[in-house]
């Protein structure tokens, strides 16, 4: 009895065994398709690589796109030690490495210790139109756009029918017209007449590079001379297409060199402004006007290194703060020196150039001869793309804007406050207004530190489109005293249209004269203006305007 138990109990923990045994296979053999297609890609010759590639694209899992990226951005290697399979980030030393099936994070490795995973150029070709079916119905309108625009780079009848199928579901504007586009090009090709000329009559209304050399690609001619396209309507239409799109591109061109001639003007303003309250009020040439502007840069800058973590919200404190500085030093400056030289006008030029030399010496002595960069905030990066042929930089346009806000709160300023209609006074007579009882010591005080902080604000603007130097307010002085002279002295409308005529004219002119030759072309026309019209295009009115 005692036998028969001893020889029966070794029978469960068989079975048990046995068990653990056909599980261990049995997962072995599932394994992870991911992994295994990874495996299969690293093994392949190249004459087969694609193929594995094609069979990997078919693994129904969400890796699968991420890691057909990662092939195609070169990011995808091998460890030399034990040929795991991982992707890999540009780190100081190396690369950061993780493991490409799981995502675990493997530390980094030396450049020589990983093998990438080559391709050719047509591998890359079959990586973008894989890719790009497979995120054609991504739940991201900006992911379908990108697949869209990778499919219609070598369109197959496979993939033709895959952008015919999405067009019916697509709701998303952009991708729709994406879609559009790439079938009408797929069109060009078709055996049907009605089919060509109907994506002609659609890409009539693109602008792209990619239209316009597939409409070209109609009008070419062989080494006889004989087009190679042999329908005459076909060439027609896309001639009379051809000339439409151009049509539209130099639209669009002038559309964008008015743009940069408005944003170069609302420099240009930002920098007179502030001149044309001091010369228009005071009548001092304020030859130190500049370096206000520079010492507003710079503030932007020292504002900067202030708030590192908070760069979005740096340049909203730099705007006043600059102000502030830059209105503190110029009332110093009238205080200390031109209140003792009214009424001496070369004397005034004299001085304030000795304050601009030495505004420049101190900030080479505090901050070095060396530029400073100040970051650009992230909402001002970029441009903003209308079409193909249109695109409008970001912070260009917001120093336009910012250039009316500024002008139209000065205006604010001179109109509805006592110290702007003790300014106006001043400024129409300055005898009167001192027998009338106005401090005019005083408004002359604070109207020279107002046109010193609106030349702050102005280095803040000149901060976002170039590096702060010691040198900065040098390159805009001149400019300055021409946008004020021309469009009348003291007078603020006067300045913002001459400001931004010279702007616009100034770049209109540069693709035909070039950038020293027009500056020189629009001094010319001033001078030869102001032989005409003294006084600008809006002269200051009231009893000292014909003193």
């Amino acid at each position: 009895m005692s036998d028969m138990k001893f020889q029966s109990s070794p029978l469960p923990a068989l079975w048990l065994l046995l068990v653990l045994a056909l599980c261990r296979i049995g997962t072995a053999q599932a394994g992870d398709p991911v992994a295994d297609g990874l495996a299969q890609i690293k093994a392949a010759p190249l004459d087969q690589l694609e193929a594995s590639i094609q069979q990997f694209a078919t693994v129904p899992d969400a890796r699968v796109p991420k890691l057909l990226q990662a092939l195609l951005d070169g990011r995808l290697f091998y460890q030399k030690a034990d040929n795991r399979i991982v992707t890999g980030d540009s780190a100081d030393d190396g690369y950061a490495l993780a493991d490409a099936a799981t995502g675990e994070q493997l530390g980094t490795a030396g450049r020589f210790d990983v093998k990438k995973i080559n391709l050719n150029n047509a591998l890359r070709s079959t990586l973008r139109q894989l890719i790009g079916r497979l995120e054609l119905n991504a739940p991201e309108a900006d992911v379908r756009l990108k697949a869209v625009e990778a499919m219609s780079q070598a369109p197959d009848p496979a993939t033709l029918a895959l952008l015919l199928a999405r067009l019916g579901q697509e709701q998303d504007p952009k991708v729709l017209a994406a879609i559009r586009l790439a079938l009408a090009l797929a069109d060009l090709n078709s055996p049907d007449k009605a089919n060509r000329l109907k994506a002609i009559a659609t890409l009539r209304t693109e602008v792209g590079a990619d239209v316009v050399n597939h409409l070209n690609a109609l009008l070419e001619k062989n080494e006889a001379g004989e087009y190679l396209e042999p329908d005459s309507d076909i060439r027609h239409t896309a001639e009379a297409a051809l000339t439409d799109i151009k049509g539209r591109l130099q639209l669009y061109a002038s559309i964008e060199t008015v743009f940069f001639g408005l944003s170069l003007g609302a420099v240009l303003v930002l920098a007179a402004i502030g001149l044309a309250i001091t010369f228009g009020v005071m009548g001092i040439i304020n030859m130190a006007h500049g370096e206000l502007m520079m010492i507003g840069a710079y503030t932007t800058y020292v504002v900067q290194q202030l708030m590192p973590n908070h760069l979005e919200l740096s340049l909203f404190v730099a705007i006043p703060a600059a102000f502030l500085i830059s209105a503190l030093v110029g009332i110093a400056i009238e205080r200390g020196i031109i209140r003792f030289l009214y009424g001496r006008p070369l004397e005034t030029l004299l001085a304030t150039f000795g304050v601009s030399l030495f505004l420049q010496q101190a900030v080479r002595s505090i901050f070095s001869p060396l530029n400073r960069s100040v970051a650009t905030p992230a909402w001002m990066s970029g441009s903003w793309q209308i079409n193909d042929a249109l695109s409008l930089t970001l912070n260009r346009f917001y120093i336009l804007l910012f250039c009316v806000i500024v002008f139209v709160m000065l205006l604010q300023i001179l109109k509805r406050t006592r110290l702007g209609l003790e300014v106006r006074a001043v400024a129409q007579n300055r005898a009167m207004a001192k027998a009338m009882g106005i401090p005019t010591e005083r408004v002359d005080a604070m109207t020279f530190g107002l046109g010193s902080g609106i030349a702050g604000v102005a280095g803040v603007a000149l901060s976002q489109l170039t590096n702060v130097g010691p040198n900065l307010g040098q390159s805009y002085i001149v400019d300055s005293f021409m946008v004020v002279v021309f469009g009348g002295v003291g007078n603020l409308w006067g300045t913002l249209v001459a400001g931004f005529s010279l702007g616009v004219a100034n770049k209109f002119l540069e693709p035909y004269a070039g950038a020293v030759l027009a500056k020189i072309l629009v001094l010319v026309f001033i001078i030869i203006f102001i032989q005409k019209r003294p006084r600008g295009l809006f002269p200051q009115k009231g009893r000292a305007a014909e003193a």
